[in-house]
């Protein structure tokens, strides 16, 4: 498209057609009212004078009621005029506040901080959707995030050396694997997010997928076993859906939407946004990534910025895991610099970083629209950066290397990581108002988990299967006898009605037993029904045990995780930590 196609004639920028709207306290683009729409709006021109002899061609100019003068344009910044005779009544509209303005503008720049160094960028102008590259998600996604559930995008950067200059890195002939990803998890009532890195060399089970190839053909990959998980994209001409079923896989987690991009990312939205400043706790001379770069703190764009994020051997372990810290550390400070005022409230640099995350940027077929891309940043926009953590995937040195290449998962915590991230529980302290109602309702919940408890061998309880698989109630009746010494359960066989949630109802002069149980099982003080017990095959009174769906197996606690593991790495996104 030639510069008057794309508004940009006569050396106009496109910020120059952001025009501030006095009524509203928010930027508009101004269309040309006398001519054809273009692909991007032109600049708004002034309305013509009112003595000005004749109307513009194709117009007619409005009637001035008898008497009544039509006011001169008020300059920009100017005082208001005094009203016109018979509109002192109107109420004045209402300005947006300044931080009711930064809001609207954060919605946009959220998305461009969560793909930089993975690669991406956010849509919310009309002109810019030809930018956008979508792919098919090839059914292994949910289908598509949703504004009143927990929201799971899954950010890919590609090692693929597409665009000027990147072929000098490494493998220039590269197919783009999984260099780069990181799974987004943004909480339910968006007070909180998660942002899982997981490591490239990582030794995974890439399932059988599904694939739409270029000519639109679908083509069913096999999947291979104990192989990289960056061959998860690339190889074999596996696209990215593949890649979505592999974190499925290995962590339980199915993402809403994915987005991918190559190394034009960082250079472009670092030099739309003016530089991203980082930090160095030593000097870094790095042939392989072309860093160079002396202790302190540094504003790096472009080259030097992509230079910054793929540098490994200079910090940390020299490994792919120091450069996971460094790419943390970068999106930290490219966040802070997109929520500052600098950026929030400049509508030229908002354009620019518009036009450069969109360029870099393929999303799932689910997110092709720019509806769904503007409701997704506001989602996002809701965020604040002191309660967004950055943490990787726990893993440990493969066992079965000699030379240490790849990692493989650390069993002890990465299940507990998996599963606060199922459960959205936040890796930081949030702060939640609670109803009164409420606090009284979790303090007697709280309260039946508190008081004596009998022994193990005094336990006695029925187990009914209400809506886990087929099974559960037998392997949980054998748990609890040969492992944690209740020899007084019984399998009970199906209860009457399916529940969502495992509970246990007992007798008062039971509660001593619910309370052991309750400890040996993880249930909360929610789970416990004070009720009435049964009787059972030996005519005894018992509690009654129900296996909900969130059974997950034998001895598998009923309680999520509060916190994150004792070791596993994380940092949240307002701190300015210094590379190592």
């Amino acid at each position: 498209m030639d510069a008057q196609g794309r508004g940009q004639a006569g050396d106009i920028d496109p910020a120059d057609q952001w025009v501030l709207n006095p009524h509203t306290g928010e930027y508009e683009l101004r269309l040309t009212p006398s001519a054809p729409q273009s692909g991007i709006p032109g600049p708004r021109r002034a309305a013509p004078s009112p003595n000005r002899a004749g109307a513009p061609a194709g117009r007619t100019a409005s009637p001035v009621a008898p008497g009544r003068t039509v006011p001169p344009p008020r300059r920009r910044g100017a005082p208001p005029e005094e009203p016109l005779p018979g509109r002192r009544g109107r109420r004045p509209v209402k300005k947006k506040s300044t931080a009711k303005k930064a809001l609207l503008w954060t919605g946009g720049t959220m998305a461009f901080v969560l793909v930089a160094a993975a690669g991406g960028g956010y849509l919310y102008i009309r002109h810019l959707n030809g930018n956008i590259t979508s792919v098919s998600d090839d059914g292994a996604s949910t289908g598509g995030f949703q504004t009143d559930k927990a929201i799971n995008i899954l950010l890919i950067g590609t090692d693929k050396r597409t665009g000027a200059g990147n072929g000098s890195y490494g493998d220039k002939d590269s197919v783009g694997h999984a260099d780069t990803t990181i799974l987004l998890h943004v909480s339910k009532d968006r007070t909180n997010a998660t942002a899982l890195s997981i490591p490239r060399d990582l030794i995974v089970d890439v399932p059988d997928c599904e694939t739409t190839q270029s000519d639109g053909t679908t083509k069913v990959i096999p999947g291979t076993d104990d192989v990289r998980f960056n061959t998860s994209l690339g190889q074999d001409e596996r696209t990215a859906s593949c890649t979505v079923r592999t974190v499925t896989e290995l962590t339980g987690i199915q993402a809403d939407n994915f987005m991918v991009a190559d190394f034009n990312a960082v250079k472009t939205l670092t030099t739309a946004v003016g530089g991203v400043e980082v930090c160095l706790a030593k000097d870094i001379d790095d042939e392989d990534s072309k860093l160079k770069l002396s202790k302190g703190t540094h504003t790096v764009s472009g080259e030097q910025a992509l230079a910054f994020v793929r540098t490994r051997h200079s910090v940390g372990f020299g490994g792919d895991l120091s450069r996971i810290g460094l790419q943390q550390q970068f999106l930290s400070a490219l966040m802070r610099k997109l929520k500052s005022n600098d950026t929030l409230t400049n509508p030229a640099k908002m354009i620019k970083l518009a036009e450069a995350g969109t360029k870099a940027l393929t999303v799932d077929s689910n997110l092709d629209s720019i509806g769904k891309l503007k409701d997704l940043g506001l989602e996002l926009g809701k965020l604040n950066v002191k309660n967004l953590t950055f943490t990787t995937v726990p893993v440990v040195d493969n066992p079965t290397e000699k030379v240490k290449a790849t990692v493989v998962l650390n069993n002890a915590t990465a299940p507990t990581v998996f599963d606060m991230i199922k459960n959205d529980v936040s890796f930081t302290e949030v702060k939640k108002k609670a109803s009164a109602s409420k606090s009284a309702e979790a303090a007697e919940e709280a309260a039946r988990l508190k008081g004596t408890k009998s022994a193990a061998s005094e336990v006695r309880v029925r187990i009914l299967n209400g809506g886990a698989v087929a099974g559960s109630a037998q392997a949980e009746l054998e748990y609890l006898q040969n492992e944690e010494g209740v020899l007084k359960s019984e399998n009970a066989g199906n209860a009457d009605a399916a529940l969502s949630k495992t509970t246990l109802e007992y007798a008062p002069d039971q509660a001593d037993q619910a309370r052991r149980l309750a400890a040996i099982l993880g249930l909360s003080g929610a789970q416990l029904k004070p009720g009435k017990s049964v009787t059972n095959s030996q005519g005894l009174p018992t509690m009654t045990l129900t296996l909900g769906k969130d059974f997950k197996g034998a001895g598998v606690s009923f309680t999520a995780a509060t916190k994150a593991p004792e070791g596993v790495q994380q940092s949240t996104a307002d701190k300015v930590e210094c590379a190592k």
